[in-house]
């Protein structure tokens, strides 16, 4: 039987679940999610927690670099951005998260629009080399005014619920809340918050690329000058891919930010930082939400599986617990693309397929 309904208008075309496989899809995966917190221990709930992280970092270079084809090397500079603000206004002026986490990815994306307006006559290697030196541009600002930033020491991130008043402290994301017999420590109510904004972040992300200005940026991305020619505003699409990119760069740092509660500079916003969402969005498979999802899920959950197999492996148990991580992952990203060059998602429609045409082979 097709898992796709037959398309007879425009609109169904454009469903985000056109099928009864899609929308039994959706609910696994949300029965999955919801359950998560209760089964997982709490080191695999900080694991799944950086996941949803994540998914919100690798779903905006999928804006960017996917669907616009703008080759970024500089997205940890946005979520430094990101990470920064929050940390600033929480620590200086007593911001809650939920006002402080919009602003950074307003702070993220209107740096974002800059850049990508010195850098709309660039593409390739060369727009790579501009986006690189603004991770260095971002880390110099940011160590430069150690009266903000603290500098080489770091910041802490607290994490308010409401404004903080003379009075004194507001109440923390991190006090333990009793519900009955239920009980939601600081790991649980951050899983359940990120979970509503990676939720957000992919909803928005599918919205975009099948929007007007989604395909747009896909026409620039396949062929820029036929784009122009056809009648695409490719300045417009490029600028719109670097805004929607950083902002959601912005929330991505955020999050990351409440989640670890104390930030330095580097590590983690490096260059080693932007290769690692790379290396998501091409494990995943390049311009799809799918792959933006299931990249960052597969890499964030190998990271910690990657150390303990190299532990037990004699040539790669003589290196760091980094070192481990970055061997193993980059030989699996290598295989993927070998083995399948559209990453998880090519997987994904064999085993559809697959199943469309069994019992026959073809």
């Amino acid at each position: 039987m097709p898992t796709r309904p037959l398309v007879i208008r425009y609109e169904d075309d454009l469903k985000v679940l056109p099928g009864l496989w899609h929308k039994a899809g959706a609910v696994l995966a949300l029965a999955i999610a919801l359950s998560y917190p209760w089964l997982a221990s709490t080191r695999w709930l900080s694991v799944g927690n950086l996941g949803l992280v994540a998914i919100v970092g690798a779903a905006a270079l999928m804006v960017l670099t996917g669907f616009a084809g703008q080759v970024s090397l500089g997205h940890a500079a946005f979520l430094a951005l990101g990470a920064y603000t929050v940390a600033v206004l929480g620590t200086k002026l007593g911001w809650p998260f939920w006002l402080a986490l919009p602003l950074a990815g307003g702070v993220s994306a209107f740096v974002g629009v800059v850049i990508g307006a010195f850098a709309l006559r660039l593409k390739g290697l060369y727009l790579a080399i501009v986006t690189l030196g603004l991770v260095f541009l971002t880390q110099h600002v940011l160590l430069a005014y150690p009266d903000v930033t603290n500098g080489l020491s770091g910041t802490s991130v607290p994490m308010y619920w409401w404004f903080r008043g003379e009075a004194g402290p507001a109440a923390a994301v991190g006090d333990t809340w009793m519900l009955g017999p239920v009980v939601l420590g600081f790991e649980r109510k951050l899983y359940f918050i990120f979970l509503l904004l990676a939720a957000g972040t992919v909803w928005l992300t599918k919205n975009v690329q099948r929007s007007n200005s989604g395909r747009a940026m896909m026409a620039v991305r396949d062929q820029d000058l036929a784009a122009e020619v056809l009648g695409v505003a490719t300045t417009q699409a490029k600028l719109q891919a670097f805004g929607v990119s950083s902002f959601l760069a912005g929330i991505a740092g955020a999050m990351f930010a409440f989640q670890q509660q104390y930030i330095t500079v580097e590590p983690p916003f490096d260059l080693n930082l932007s290769i690692q969402f790379i290396a998501m969005i091409v494990l995943g498979g390049v311009g799809t939400v799918f792959g933006a999802v299931s990249g960052a899920l597969a890499f964030t959950f190998l990271s910690p599986l990657a150390d303990s197999v190299g532990h037990s492996v004699p040539l790669i148990n003589q290196l760091t617990s980094a070192q481990q991580s970055t061997v193993l992952l980059s030989v699996i990203v290598v295989l993927v693309l070998v083995l399948e060059p559209m990453g998880l998602f090519g997987v994904w429609l064999r085993v559809r397929r697959y199943f469309q045409a069994w019992p026959f082979r073809y």
